[in-house]
Parts: C-alpha cells; structure tokens; sequence
C-alpha cells in the first residue's frame, strides 16, 4: 500500500508541474490562487514520496547512526542561523548512543524539532539524550527531549498539534507538516513521538527512537 502511494505522488508531479507554469504563464487573481494551490498540493505529495523513502530504509538491517554529532550539528547549524535572538541552546547526552536508523531519518525528525524550538524559544533551549533500558514490554530505546521557554501550548491541545496541517502558530512561517513528519518518521522505525509541558514552560518535545548495539 504505502509502495502504491509512493507511485501515485510521484504520478502527480508532473501534472502539478503544468499547472504551475500554466499559472505563471498568465497572471492574475485566479493564476495566483491555482499557483497557492498547486503548492500546497506540492508539498503533500512530497511529504507522501518522502513517507515512502524512509518506510523503504527503515526495513534497511545493520543501519546505525551516533545520535551526539547529528544533534550537535543541528545545534551548530540553527544557532548560527538564529544568532541575533541570543538563545542560550545546550545538548547534554551522558554517554555514546546510537539510533538503529538512517542518519538523514533522525536530521530531518531532529531538524524539525530543534527548529521548532528556535521559533518559539524566549532564551532558552535544553536538548537532553538518555538511554531507556529494554524491559519486559519493549526494547531499549534513546529518548531524545527538545524543551523551551516559550509560550507552550495548553494541555488539551498537545495531541491535535501533531496532526498533519496543524500549527502551532499561524503568524509562523512553515506547512504544518512538521510535526506529523516527526510522528511518521518514529514510527516507521517502530519509535514514538508526543508533547508535554516542559518544566521551562513551554514545550518538550520527546523522540524515543530503537537503541542500535
């Protein structure tokens, strides 16, 4: 099925190509709402060929990724990018761990999240990595825990933030494909992805991700 999926986004490529330059071709109040369109359309086709790549490496054996250097990297990258809001961003990881997975899987999922914490961070983000031991119910897991001092959300409203669409804050620039990107990606790899108040009093955004040997 999800094989199947990824032939029909990349069936609708082209046609939403035409469309775009179509648009383009000829402007006006009506081309310019084809071209908003056809990018939203776009997008979701991208987010479904994407679906599809990672299911295809998630079923990938032997894949092992250090998750201390992605982190710092990603870290390194949005400091830089976000250096005039002079957020004071720490990682703090106890010891060596890897994620049985794609390096580019745990960027992407990492990516979002720790670029998520940029927007909404007043001055502080705290990024945390441990070991969860494998017990009875399930295996060993790394949780990975992304937390700001921003705004949060209310309680009520942590589980519809991870829908597909939804945003936190429409003012902020993005798809609202992040989030659920996130959820997708972990479970693909058989992880999980959720949201709770963080004790900075804004979010915690938390990754448990299979714990490669």
């Amino acid at each position: 099925a999800r094989t199947q999926v990824g032939n029909l986004a990349h069936a609708l490529k082209t046609p939403l190509s035409v469309l775009t330059n179509e648009a383009d071709a000829n402007p006006g109040p009506l081309s310019q709402k084809i071209s908003e369109q056809t990018q939203v359309m776009r997008d979701q086709v991208n987010h479904y060929l994407d679906r599809a790549r990672v299911a295809a490496r998630a079923n990938v054996i032997g894949a092992s990724t250090p998750v201390e250097p992605v982190l710092e990297a990603i870290l390194r990258v949005l400091n830089r990018v976000n250096e005039e809001k002079g957020i004071d961003a720490s990682l703090e990881c106890d010891e060596p761990l890897k994620f049985r997975g794609e390096q580019q899987d745990l960027e992407e999922m990492a990516g979002n999240l720790v670029d998520n914490a940029f927007k909404f961070a007043k001055t502080t983000i705290r990024v945390s990595v441990v070991k969860m031991p494998k017990e009875k119910d399930h295996p060993a897991f790394v949780r990975i825990s992304i937390e700001d001092d921003g705004p949060g959300l209310p309680e009520e409203s942590l589980d519809s933030a991870l829908k597909r669409g939804k945003r936190f804050d429409e003012s902020k620039p993005g798809s609202g494909l992040g989030l659920s990107i996130v959820t997708d990606i972990a479970t693909l790899y058989k992880g999980s992805f959720r949201l709770e108040q963080s004790e900075l009093g804004g979010l915690n955004a938390i990754l448990l991700l299979p714990l490669a040997k």
